[in-house]
């Protein structure tokens, strides 16, 4: 089963990349007062990007924790028929055993009488 899209962000974002990238942009976003950029207007556009990045990012890990949750739930359904299917076998096998212990009394009784 191929990732969905929202997992391969989520992924990526995880990764030690995505926090090389993130403390070099950082470092760029700072070295802007350098530049003559007000240091007030960068923490703006900082403390911006980062709230938008944080809801952005804390809506693909909900996707991803929802698509987790459905697989989880048609595993759980999986495991459920294979119970019933197991318990259909354990009446058949016990089934089975009953016809096989009537069969071995018949026998000896048979082959006493003989």
């Amino acid at each position: 089963m191929n990732p969905h899209w929202s997992e391969k962000i989520t992924g990526a974002v995880g990764s030690t990349a995505s926090i090389v990238i993130h403390t070099i942009l950082f470092v760029c976003a700072f070295g802007l007062v350098l530049l003559g950029v007000s240091f007030e207007r960068v923490l703006l556009g900082i403390t911006t990007v980062v709230s938008l990045e944080a809801i952005y990012l804390s809506l693909f890990i909900q996707m991803t924790v929802n698509r987790h949750t459905q697989s989880l739930e048609e595993v759980g359904e999986d495991i459920d028929e294979i119970q019933e299917d197991i318990d259909e076998i354990n009446e058949d096998v016990g089934d089975i055993a009953e016809d096989l212990e009537e069969m071995t009394e018949e026998w000896e009784s048979g082959s006493t009488t003989s």
